[in-house]
C-alpha cells in the first residue's frame, strides 16, 4: 500500500477543511474553495485550517473608496440592487456601516443645533430622513436577491453532487481489470475533464465525496498500463504543475495582506486536487514542498485572527465599561435643570467616545450597542419627563404671579399708607413663596410686580415727607415732656400725682415720632414713669390708708352693719383685683418677648400688675383696720 492508500486510511488528518458557507440570511458570499473538491491523481493536499466566512468577511480590510455623503452611498446601493453585478457582502456592510455613521452624525448635528438656539431638548422631536427610507427599501430588494442567490446556489450544488456521483459511479465501473482500465483511458480522461468542470457542491458532502473520488481513481491508475513513455509523460507534465504551484504558495509568504494570501493558497490548492498524479518517488516530496508553504500562510492567516479577537475582546471591555457609566448617570438622582444637563454633556462625551472604539465581536457587536442605547434613551426618557413636569410648574408658578400682580395693581393707588404697605408687604413674602419659572418671563413678571409696588410706595414716601417734619417736632416735645418728669421726680409734696397724670396726659396726646427714635423714647420715659410711679404709689397709699382709719370711727358710729357693710365691699373688691392680677400674670405667659415690640408691652403689663397688688395690699390693709375697730368696740 502507498502512501496515498495510507493517507486515505487516515481519514482527515491532512484533509483541506472546507470554509464554511454563510446562510442565506446572513449575507451571500463567495463559494468556498473547499466546497469544490478535486482529486489530485495521487497526492493529498495540505490540511488547512478552518475559518468561518464571517470571520474571513470581517477580517478583510481592503482599501474602499471614500464616501462623503448619504446620497453617494444610495446612489451606489441603488446601483447593486437593481444591477447584475456579484453581490459583495463586505461591500454592503462597508456601505451600511458609513451610511448610518453620516445619518448618526447629521441627526446629532440637528440636535445640537435646536439646543444651542434655545429649544428644549425635552420637546426634540427626530423628523424623519426620507434618505433613510431609500435605503432601508434597497437594503430589503438586496435582501431579497441575497435569498434568491443562495437558493439558486443550494439547487445548483445538489445537482452537481448528482453529476459528480454518477462520474464517480462511472469511475468505479471502470476499475476491473488492467486490460478494461486501458481500454477506458480516454473515457477516464473525459470523465476527469467533466469532474473538473462541475464546481461547487454542498460542503457537508465534499470531503467524503472528494474522498471516494481520489479512491476510484487512484485504484485506475494502480490497474492503467500504459506504456512507459505516455505515463512518464503524464507524469512530467503534472510535475511542472505542481511544481509552479508550490512556487506560488512560497511566493505569497511575502504577501502584506493576509487575508488575501489566505484566499490565493485557497485557490493554489483546489488546483493542486485537480492536477493528477507524479511518479511515486516524487510524490511525498512535492506534497511536502506544497504543504510547508501552506504552514506558513496558515500560520500568518490565525495570528491575524488571534489579533483582530484580542483587538475586539478589547473594544467590548471599554464599550462595556461606557456602558455601565451610562447606566450609573441614568440611575443617579438629578434635583434640578443643572444637574440635567450636567449630566447630558457627560452622556454625549460618552456618546463621541463610543465612536472612537471599533467593533466587538461579532456576537456581541449588536448585543452591546442594544444595551448602550437603552441606557441612553433610559436617560434622555428621565430628562424628557422631568422637563415636561417642570413645564407644568412653570406653568402654575406664572399663574400664581400674575394673579399677585393683579393683587398690587389694584392696590397701587390707594392712599390707605398703613393697611395697604402691610398687603403690599405680605403679597412680597408670598412671591418668595412661589417656584421658579424661565428667566425670561421670571424677569418680566417681577419687573411688572415691583413697579406696583414701587408706584404705592414713592406715593406714599411723598405724601409722608410732611409727616416726617411733624414727628420731629414731636420727638422734641416727648423729650421736653420726659426732662419735666424727671424734674417732677426730685420734688415732694402735695399736687405731685396731678402734675404727673397731667405731663403723661400731655406725653399721649403728641403724634408719632421718626420710627428710629421711637423704641429709645419709649425706654427713657417708661424709665422715668416706673420710678415716679413707684414712690406715689407708696405714697398715696399711705395717705389713703391713714385718711381710711380716720373715717372708720364715723363709720362705727353710724351702728348697725355699717362696718361689715364695708368690710364686705373691701372683700369683694379684694378679690376682683386678685383676679384680675391672675388673669395679667396667666397672659403675660403666653407673650413671647423676642422682638423691642414684643418686650415693650411685656413691660407694660408688668407696670400694671404691681399697681394692681399695691392696690390689693392697700385694701388688705383697710380690712384689717375694720378688723381691729371691731375688735375695740367689743
Amino acid at each position: 500500500m502507498d502512501s496515498q492508500e495510507k493517507a486515505l486510511e487516515m481519514g482527515t488528518q491532512e484533509e483541506l477543511t472546507p470554509v464554511v458557507e454563510e446562510s442565506a440570511e446572513a449575507k451571500v458570499v463567495e463559494e468556498p474553495a473547499a466546497a469544490t473538491e478535486e482529486v489530485a491523481a495521487a497526492e493529498k493536499p495540505e490540511a488547512v485550517e478552518p475559518a468561518a466566512a464571517e470571520e474571513v468577511a470581517a477580517a478583510e480590510e481592503p482599501e474602499r473608496k471614500v464616501y462623503n455623503s448619504k446620497k453617494e452611498i444610495l446612489d451606489r446601493i441603488k446601483e447593486i440592487a437593481h444591477g447584475d453585478e456579484p453581490l459583495q457582502k463586505e461591500e454592503i456592510d462597508y456601505l451600511k456601516t458609513v451610511f448610518y455613521k453620516l445619518h448618526i452624525a447629521e441627526r446629532d448635528a440637528q440636535f445640537k443645533a435646536y439646543t444651542e438656539n434655545g429649544g428644549d431638548p425635552a420637546t426634540y422631536q427626530i423628523t424623519p430622513d426620507p434618505d433613510e427610507e431609500a435605503f432601508k427599501a434597497e437594503m430589503g430588494i438586496i435582501k431579497e436577491k441575497r435569498a434568491q442567490l443562495f437558493k439558486e446556489q443550494e439547487a445548483e450544488k445538489a445537482e452537481n453532487l448528482k453529476k459528480k456521483l454518477a462520474i464517480i459511479e462511472k469511475i468505479k465501473s471502470m476499475v476491473t481489470s488492467p486490460e478494461e482500465a486501458n481500454k477506458s483511458y480516454q473515457t477516464f480522461k473525459a470523465l476527469q475533464q467533466e469532474w473538473k468542470e462541475i464546481k461547487n457542491v454542498p460542503a457537508e458532502k465534499a470531503n467524503e465525496l472528494w474522498r471516494n473520488y481520489q479512491l476510484y481513481v487512484e485504484q485506475f491508475y494502480d490497474l492503467l498500463k500504459l506504456n512507459s513513455e505516455a505515463r512518464e509523460y503524464d507524469f512530467k507534465k503534472n510535475l511542472e504543475i505542481k511544481t509552479k504551484l508550490c512556487e506560488s504558495a512560497e511566493r505569497l509568504a511575502d504577501e502584506p495582506d493576509v487575508i488575501s494570501a489566505f484566499h490565493q493558497l485557497q485557490k493554489l490548492h483546489q488546483e493542486y486536487r485537480e492536477t493528477g498524479p507524479v511518479s511515486k518517488e516524487l510524490r511525498e516530496d512535492i506534497w511536502a514542498r506544497f504543504k510547508a508553504a501552506s504552514t506558513v500562510i496558515n500560520k500568518r492567516h490565525q495570528q491575524h485572527f488571534e489579533q483582530l479577537r484580542a483587538k475586539e475582546e478589547d473594544n467590548l471591555a471599554r464599550k462595556t465599561a461606557l456602558c455601565e457609566k451610562v447606566e450609573a448617570i441614568a440611575a443617579a438622582e438629578s434635583k434640578g435643570s443643572a444637574d440635567w444637563e450636567k449630566r447630558t454633556k457627560e452622556i454625549i462625551d460618552i456618546q463621541a467616545e463610543w465612536k472612537t472604539i471599533g467593533f466587538a465581536p461579532q456576537k456581541m457587536n449588536v448585543k452591546i450597542f442594544e444595551r448602550f442605547r437603552a441606557a441612553c434613551d433610559d436617560f434622555f426618557a428621565k430628562k424628557a419627563e422631568y422637563f415636561k413636569t417642570m413645564k407644568d410648574n412653570f406653568k402654575e408658578n406664572a399663574e400664581k404671579k400674575r394673579a399677585l400682580i393683579e393683587k398690587a395693581k389694584a392696590l397701587q393707588d390707594s392712599t390707605e399708607w398703613k393697611s395697604t404697605s402691610d398687603k403690599l408687604i405680605a403679597l412680597q413674602k408670598e412671591w418668595k413663596t412661589i417656584g421658579m419659572v424661565p428667566k425670561k418671563l421670571g424677569d418680566q413678571l417681577w419687573e411688572e410686580f415691583l413697579g406696583a409696588c414701587n408706584k404705592f410706595f414713592e406715593a406714599r414716601n411723598a405724601a409722608g415727607a410732611g409727616q416726617r417734619s411733624e414727628e420731629h417736632q414731636n420727638l422734641a416735645k416727648k423729650r421736653d415732656i420726659i426732662s419735666q418728669l424727671k424734674a417732677a421726680a426730685e420734688e415732694a409734696g402735695e399736687g405731685l400725682q396731678e402734675k404727673v397724670q397731667k405731663l403723661v396726659e400731655e406725653y399721649q396726646a403728641i403724634g408719632h415720632v421718626p420710627f428710629k427714635e421711637k423704641d429709645k423714647l419709649y425706654e427713657e420715659y417708661h424709665a422715668v414713669l416706673d420710678n415716679l410711679y413707684k414712690d406715689l404709689n407708696i405714697s398715696v397709699a399711705k395717705r389713703r390708708l391713714s385718711k381710711f382709719k380716720d373715717n372708720i370711727k364715723q363709720v362705727a358710729e353710724r351702728g348697725g352693719d355699717a362696718l361689715d357693710n364695708e368690710r364686705a365691699r373691701l372683700m369683694r373688691q379684694y378679690e376682683t383685683i386678685k383676679q384680675e392680677v391672675q388673669t395679667y400674670e396667666n397672659n403675660l405667659g403666653f407673650l413671647n418677648a423676642s422682638s423691642k415690640k414684643g418686650n415693650s408691652l411685656i413691660d407694660e403689663m408688668n407696670r400694671k400688675v404691681q399697681k394692681l397688688k399695691d392696690d390689693m395690699n392697700l385694701v388688705r390693709e383697710k380690712i384689717k383696720a375694720i378688723d381691729a375697730e371691731n375688735r375695740e368696740k367689743e
